[in-house]
């Protein structure tokens, strides 16, 4: 349900804010995790071109928060914070509304040039499950790789398929990416070890987990969505050569795991409230969802958030040529929602805890400007994207700096934005 925090009418003292397609409104005030100047981390919040230091304005009484509200925004990571559920969350956010409403004093003191501020991660992220939930890259996909068959997986329409990422390369924007090395199987010899050739992006989104639950019990489907803090962009780099040879028969693995950028700024799920929506209709001949997984009511899972990627070179950055569109996507694309994955993903009775991290997948679309990765715009290299340095992309080069950014936006309820999601590869060492 929206409420006076969405009023899109609402503007900040910060004037940065109120500017027209501004990322950060009044509506927004986003989570994350600046290095203060004694090399800690603090937890702030954007609006604007500035970042509120929270902590501050609790230590001030400039936001009378108190108890383990007060507590936890003190702390250096977001996850006791995103462990205290929706209601402290509103609270918290009501409250720090009205600090930065245009009719409340100016509190100067309390806020930093965003441009200035180095962010981290925004929590100790524990565990990071990412699935495959977007029906057009799944086909996609398969249609590449089983030509001659279905290109969907016989479990796909039944569950949302995943796999255990790992948490320790899950790095924060702006964080430099380097190729990494894999055993690689030509088509015509035996496998060798070498840096990686075929470097892929993915776009994706990723929810941190806020309430978790016991070891033994489940999270149902009607309870989910409360469940999660927020969203972030996340690009989960990808070795397409190194994951050819190994996925059979256990799926990734090294592939995926030696990095996945995250935005610093977690947009929280009480902001995008008015962007939800019911997500794609199941087709007339799918199977029926099991019980666990059908969502209840008039349940809207589903976010409308739309998503751009962009491709720059070194030679187009030496040239100050403006980066080339890749993809254009919207999170409403999935097939399956982060409340369903959560639901599927504590079914067995697997515990997760505030400040996990679970991925959507590639989010890709319909129309071939939507596919979320080179390995579908290119079709496998097939069909080489032309850049204005005059080189071509079949996939990612040393040096290629890879940006997504993401914004909601909806007549009547203005725009929230996520900032960017970005690195720049490096060669293999």
């Amino acid at each position: 349900m929206t409420n006076a925090t969405h009023d899109p009418a609402r503007q900040s003292w910060i004037e940065s804010a109120n500017e027209l397609g501004c990322d950060f409104p009044i509506q927004n005030l986003p989570f994350g995790v600046f290095e203060g100047e004694d090399g800690a981390g603090r937890i702030g919040v954007a609006i604007g071109r500035q970042v509120l230091d929270v902590t501050a304005a609790i230590e001030t009484g400039a936001l009378a928060l108190e108890g383990e509200a007060a507590c936890a925004l003190c702390a250096e990571s977001l996850n006791d914070f995103m462990a205290l559920g929706p209601d402290v969350w509103h609270r918290v956010r009501v409250a720090i509304g009205d600090l930065l409403d245009a009719e409340s004093p100016r509190q100067d003191r309390l806020v930093r040039p965003m441009v200035e501020t180095v962010m981290r991660l925004p929590a100790d992220i524990g565990d990071y499950t990412d699935f495959y939930a977007a029906r057009h890259h799944a086909t996609n996909v398969g249609r590449m790789f089983r030509p001659d068959g279905e290109p969907l997986m016989p479990n796909w329409l039944h569950l949302p398929v995943g796999y255990h990422g790992r948490a320790s390369s899950v790095v924060v924007s702006g964080t430099d990416i380097m190729r990494p090395h894999g055993q690689l199987k030509p088509d015509d010899g035996p496998p060798a070890f070498g840096p990686c050739r075929l470097l892929d992006y993915e776009l994706e989104f990723g929810a941190f987990i806020g309430t978790g639950n016991p070891m033994g019990s489940r999270v149902a489907i009607g309870e989910a969505s409360d469940r999660l803090f927020g969203v972030v962009i996340l690009n989960d780099w990808s070795a397409r050569d190194v994951q050819k040879w190994e996925y059979q028969p256990l799926g990734p693995f090294n592939a995926k795991n030696f990095a996945s950028t995250i935005s610093p700024w977690v947009v929280t799920m009480e902001a995008l409230e008015p962007y939800r929506s019911h997500g794609p209709a199941r087709a007339a001949d799918d199977p029926p969802l099991l019980d666990y997984l059908t969502p209840t009511g008039a349940s809207r899972d589903a976010i409308d958030v739309q998503a751009v990627v962009t491709l720059s070179s070194a030679a187009m950055r030496g040239a100050g040529t403006a980066p080339v569109q890749l993809s254009r996507g919207t999170l409403a694309d999935l097939s399956w929602s982060f409340a369903q994955m959560l639901a599927h993903h504590t079914s067995t009775g697997c515990p997760m805890r505030p400040g996990d991290l679970i991925g959507s997948g590639t989010v890709s679309g319909p129309e071939k400007e939507s596919r979320g990765c080179l390995l579908e715009l290119t079709w496998r290299g097939t069909e080489p994207i032309d850049l204005p340095d005059g080189t071509q992309r079949r996939f990612l080069q040393d040096g290629d700096e890879l940006t997504i950014a993401a914004w909601c936006e909806r007549e009547g309820a203005g725009r929230v934005g996520f900032g960017t999601c970005s690195g720049v590869v490096l060669p293999a060492n």
